[in-house]
């Protein structure tokens, strides 16, 4: 057994809770009304997903070391 890591994305809405996004593992979504909660949901969306791909035979996504890094934009909208 190997030990992989997923950035993720946590994303609050409106409503008060938080979507997370997986972008390594496409379509790979989950939600929970904390930040706590919103990240055992995406452990377990995660295990899920990996499962999924291993039942039919595809390749584990692994990411690779990157440069992450925010900018910002003004917009005249």
């Amino acid at each position: 057994m190997r030990t992989l890591r997923y950035k993720i994305w946590i994303r609050p809405e409106t409503d008060g809770t938080y979507t997370v996004i997986v972008p390594s593992l496409p379509g790979c979504l989950t939600f929970g009304d904390t930040v706590e909660e919103a990240l055992e949901m995406a452990k377990e969306a995660i295990d899920v997903y990996i499962e999924s791909l291993i039942a039919r035979g595809k390749e584990i996504p692994v990411e690779e070391d990157q440069i992450e890094a925010t900018v910002t934009v003004e917009a005249n909208a």
